[in-house]
């Protein structure tokens, strides 16, 4: 989230670029992982393992799906220099 603050959100710009667009997303999709991580942390201490391993599950697939995003920004950020 700090990430977004520093890069001034909230800011007009008359054009985003595809890049500026799917970096947004890609951080999004981060803060809400590290989100969902705490929520299921919680449940866990409340006594809820099967809650804590179906979403563990299920962030298993955001990280993989995050490291194939950050790939793919980094190949169209190359192509557009």
């Amino acid at each position: 989230m700090l990430v977004l603050f520093s890069k001034g959100v909230g800011a007009m710009s008359d054009e985003y670029s595809l890049s500026d667009v799917l970096e947004r997303m890609y951080e999004n999709q981060l803060g809400l992982e590290a989100a969902l991580m705490e929520l299921t942390l919680h449940a866990e201490q409340q006594g809820f393992a099967v809650v804590g391993d179906n979403v563990r599950s299920a962030l298993w697939a955001i990280g993989e799906n995050a490291g194939h995003i950050k790939q793919g920004l980094a190949k169209l950020k190359g192509k557009n220099k």
